[in-house]
């Protein structure tokens, strides 16, 4: 049996964790490594603004190394690009034949991705693809996946949301216009428990801003 070795894009929130878990249920795939973009200037996920601090020791608690690919805040469109064919070429080396991410629904970000690995000889995988948004996100919080929301577009939720834990209890407060995943961006999280983790990351969660039209709160290992 042919195992392929697999780089999984990691944002460091629920969907990346719960598809971790779900390729670690494949005998034919090895997860090598998680591959996150970080803005270089704040030291932080990107998007999720989680520590890198924060991003490394929930790498620990998974098992896996973490490949950073360093981005400006802002960063245009061709300067992303230009970083992850480095990283490509990376994976190549290091004979990585396959990239998985956590994509749930949305076709355009699909097709991009694909485009983007057309031609390199890494094969894209979607192992949460089509899933009702809903069920999986039930399915998540009954695996153990634990999360608290470090992102939140106040545009789509209400900025209250920030800070609070992705449980039972969120999903049935979340409004009806929200997905339950935050697949449309209504807010981003950070996984520090599920099946993927050999061990839970200790963490406090601090303070709340508002910055560049987004609400963030602040997660620290405890």
């Amino acid at each position: 049996m042919t195992v392929a070795s697999t780089l999984l894009s990691w944002s460091s929130g629920k969907d990346s964790a719960f598809a971790l878990a779900e390729l670690r249920k494949q005998e034919n795939i090895e997860v090598v490594g998680l591959l996150t973009t970080v803005n270089a200037s704040a030291a932080r996920v990107a998007m999720h603004a989680v520590r890198r601090l924060l991003l490394e020791i929930q790498a620990e608690a998974v098992g896996l190394p973490v490949w950073t690919v360093e981005i400006p805040s802002p960063c245009p469109n061709d300067v992303y690009e230009a970083a992850m064919v480095g990283a490509i070429e990376r994976a190549l080396g290091q004979g990585v034949t396959h990239m998985a991410f956590g994509d749930l629904f949305l076709a355009d970000i699909r097709a991009y991705r694909e485009a983007q690995l057309l031609g390199t000889g890494i094969t894209p995988l979607f192992p949460l693809w089509g899933r009702d948004t809903r069920l999986l996100a039930d399915d998540m919080i009954a695996s153990g996946t634990r999360a608290v929301l470090t992102c939140v577009d106040p545009q789509q939720l209400d900025a209250a949301y920030a800070g609070r834990s992705f449980d039972a209890k969120f999903l049935a407060d979340l409004p009806a216009s929200c997905d339950p995943c935050g697949e449309r961006g209504e807010f981003h999280t950070f996984a520090y428990d599920g099946p993927a983790f050999r061990h839970p990351v200790p963490i406090h969660v601090g303070e709340t801003v508002e910055r560049d039209g987004f609400v963030f709160t602040d997660v620290l290992p405890a």
